[in-house]
């Protein structure tokens, strides 16, 4: 399994869940079962449901034990519901893209590889990246550089994607890396490579809503007392996950009764984030951005 995926922050997300010896239990990302293997290993009679709606991880799967769902995390409670498995005693989400994504090159998640302009995690999905890039509008291209890549050049990059576009359509990897090149000092292009693709990924998969509609449901599965675990790796879904917790809402702010006493479903187990080792970041540099949170329904 480590082939395809190597678990982040393994032992630490496991710890977290409190795992009990019967119960049920939801891993929201599957990938290649590294965090999967390791709640079986522990509490091997418990039932596992696994979500992922990467064709390639079912393709790959090895576990027996767990009931893996060909489904987006953002329906979690109806198929929980559909399949006669609530409430649930804990779970645990890891918001990254694998390994395995990143390293087949025709996924086109990275501009380390010449192919297509995909960046689709549920191949089913009819808007790819080569149709966010040959259609979007002038602002709409803006507003996704500006807030999903956090880009200071997000208005001269979208201008020159429209320019573009109007000679010869956006199809490869290397069209859009070569429009970069041209805006970004080369000391830092990789880093600004990154964000462009990042910024697309999030959009095409609209990762973000699915992780606000995740995050409400797991309100709804968890029993009283259950844990959520969730990994998250940029300020985007650490900050959606950071109010969450605090407060059940995404804007972060505290509701209060007529007393002044702040409301709350969550008692938030984690007061300072947790991140991966060094020891770990030195084996596996994808870990190095990792925030675990931690928290239990009241």
């Amino acid at each position: 399994m480590s082939e395809y995926h190597e678990p982040v922050l393994l032992q630490e997300s496991v710890d977290a869940l409190n795992l009990q010896k019967v119960g049920t239990y939801v891993d929201a990302t599957y990938g290649g079962g590294g965090h999967s293997s390791e709640i079986i290993r522990r509490s091997p009679n418990i039932r596992l449901i696994a979500f992922d709606q990467d064709q390639d991880a079912h393709d790959n799967k090895q576990l027996k034990e767990v009931e893996l769902l060909n489904q987006n995390f953002r329906f979690l409670k109806n198929n929980l519901r559909l399949i006669g498995a609530l409430p649930v005693q804990g779970i645990l989400a890891d918001f990254g893209v694998s390994s395995h994504q990143f390293d087949v090159a025709e996924r086109g998640f990275s501009f380390r590889f010449e192919s297509e302009l995909d960046m689709r995690m549920n191949q089913q999905s009819p808007l790819d990246a080569k149709q966010i890039l040959n259609t979007y509008s002038l602002n709409k291209l803006t507003d996704i550089f500006r807030e999903f890549g956090e880009l200071r050049t997000a208005r001269k990059l979208a201008h020159l994607i429209i320019e573009r576009r109007e000679v010869k359509p956006f199809l490869q990897t290397a069209d859009l890396v070569t429009l970069v090149e041209r805006i970004s000092n080369p000391k830092i292009f990789n880093k600004e490579m990154a964000k462009v693709f990042q910024a697309l990924r999030i959009e095409v998969n609209d990762e973000l809503g699915a992780i606000r509609h995740f995050l409400n449901q797991s309100l709804d599965v968890l029993e009283k007392g259950g844990r959520l675990v969730v990994i998250s790796y940029h300020s985007l879904e650490d900050r959606l996950v950071k109010n969450f917790m605090r407060s059940g809402r995404f804007d972060g702010q505290l509701q209060k009764d007529h007393f002044g006493r702040a409301e709350t479903p969550w008692k938030v187990i984690t007061r300072k984030v947790v991140v991966p080792t060094q020891e770990e970041c030195d084996r596996n540099p994808r870990a190095r951005s990792a925030k675990m949170r931690i928290a239990e329904k009241l």
